[in-house]
């Protein structure tokens, strides 16, 4: 759809001066009109999904940030005046903890559907690379955001993902003292933290324009993942406004009636009950754990016994999915039509899972207790350890060997010629091109 005309025509002087100076009218306008195709279904609608939880971190954020005092004597005592004196405060603060929360899972969601649907595939590769850039940005958002409470959690998660940074060769240690703004996590530190966690949503919302703009300009992938030509648009294809717009807004309150239960009635269930004691230099927790959603991670950099090859193992993670697009070279998009694929995808998601819950537990606690350990190298076979660099070992395997091979020598299913033809009969196919017994 990147050939789409625009069907904006102005019609007050105002909405003329406005357009010939910065046309933002015409490009909202266009990108209602814009040829979407008609088979999506409820998978895509968490692009919109992410853009109300973008609006509602920042709106609630910026109205937080106008009562938190960034120093470490007052943070932790700051936050709890949030909760208890100003008005509507601890709506405003569960809404934003538990707003990440929604974020994450929106965005998980939405990164495994371009995955199964083959969206990062040629002409989409830079909608799929922004979209890994606002991943980013995400998580070094909400670690920042982790450790502005100040509580337990909040310190010690500094302390560890903060000396990880040191242990980068050369320049891992100037860094380090940049980022802290001294030998040790202080004032400065909490500072610098709430300044760049201020900053990044911004950031990040500036991608987001740049996501859309790719998107209108490549256009929309669809299930049956088949490029949509000129003359197939007015068959294939409908105006993302009304037909998507309506869909977005039905998924949205779904989501929204997900997002208040949480706030309303679980607003703490997300969280991790030590990061409610003040932060103590002293005191070190049983057991230092990340917020949920990046416990995959977490799991992935223990899972490494030397320190800096955790490190780049769990960078690495998230590095492997700006290549995705020259990984995969399969010449078919959607898993759909592809079976052996689709059996690994479904293995690769409970691993993710599974790297998440190994992430949360201790590393040396045993996985059966009471069943034997037995020592191997530098670990026990029976333990989180072991069942953490095997799920780690697949991680890898996916992107770097399996979506190469697979694509080289899977035979996919048939696959459609256009969208309409699958589920419309004609006269030569009174079953329609999509019926089961084409397909195979």
């Amino acid at each position: 759809m990147s050939d789409h005309e625009s069907t904006y025509v102005p019609k007050t002087g105002i909405e003329k001066w406005f357009d010939s100076r910065l046309p933002i009218i015409r490009f909202g306008a266009d990108y209602m009109s814009l040829p979407t195709p008609k088979n999506l279904n409820y998978w895509w609608t968490f692009g919109g999904i992410l853009a109300l939880c973008l609006v509602i971190q920042i709106a609630t954020g910026v109205i937080l940030a106008m009562h938190y005092v960034p120093n470490t004597e007052l943070a932790f005592a700051s936050v709890e005046r949030i909760m208890r004196d100003v008005n509507g405060g601890d709506l405003i603060r569960y809404t934003h903890a538990n707003g990440a929360s929604m974020f994450f899972i929106a965005v998980y969601l939405h990164m495994l559907r371009g995955l199964y649907y083959g969206s990062y595939k040629a002409p989409r590769e830079m909608i799929w690379i922004i979209g890994c850039v606002i991943f980013f940005l995400m998580i070094a958002t909400a670690f920042l955001g982790y450790v502005l409470p100040w509580g337990q959690m909040s310190f010690w998660g500094a302390e560890v993902i903060t000396n990880l940074i040191g242990a980068v060769p050369v320049v891992g240690e100037p860094i380090l003292i940049w980022l802290r703004g001294g030998p040790a996590i202080d004032n400065a530190t909490l500072n610098r933290f709430f300044s760049l966690h201020y900053l990044l949503p911004f950031v990040i919302a500036g991608c987001v324009v740049l996501h859309l703009w790719a998107l209108h300009h490549a256009g929309q992938n669809n299930p049956v993942g088949i490029l949509i030509p000129k003359d197939r648009q007015k068959k294939d294809t409908v105006p993302f406004h009304p037909y998507f717009t309506v869909k977005d807004g039905f998924a949205i309150i779904l989501f929204l009636i997900m997002f208040a239960w949480f706030v309303f009635f679980m607003p703490n269930a997300l969280g991790h009950a030590d990061n409610y004691i003040p932060a103590n230099a002293l005191q070190t927790p049983a057991h230092i754990v990340p917020e949920w959603y990046m416990l995959p991670f977490y799991a992935i950099l223990r899972a490494i016994p030397d320190k800096f090859g955790g490190v780049v193992a769990m960078f690495a993670a998230i590095g492997v999915l700006f290549v995705l697009p020259w990984l995969d070279t399969s010449k078919v998009r959607s898993m759909r039509y592809r079976p052996t694929m689709r059996t690994f995808f479904i293995i690769f998601v409970l691993v993710g899972m599974g790297l998440g819950w190994c992430g949360a537990q201790l590393p040396d606690a045993q996985v059966v207790p009471g069943m034997p350990s037995f020592t191997l190298f530098d670990g026990q076979l029976n333990s989180y350890l072991w069942l953490t660099r095997l799920l780690t070992a697949y991680y890898f395997l996916f992107f770097l060997v399996l979506m190469p091979l697979v694509g080289l020598r899977e035979t996919p299913r048939p696959i459609p010629a256009t969208i309409s033809e699958p589920v419309l009969p004609t006269v030569d196919d009174p079953l329609g091109a999509g019926s089961s017994e084409q397909k195979g």
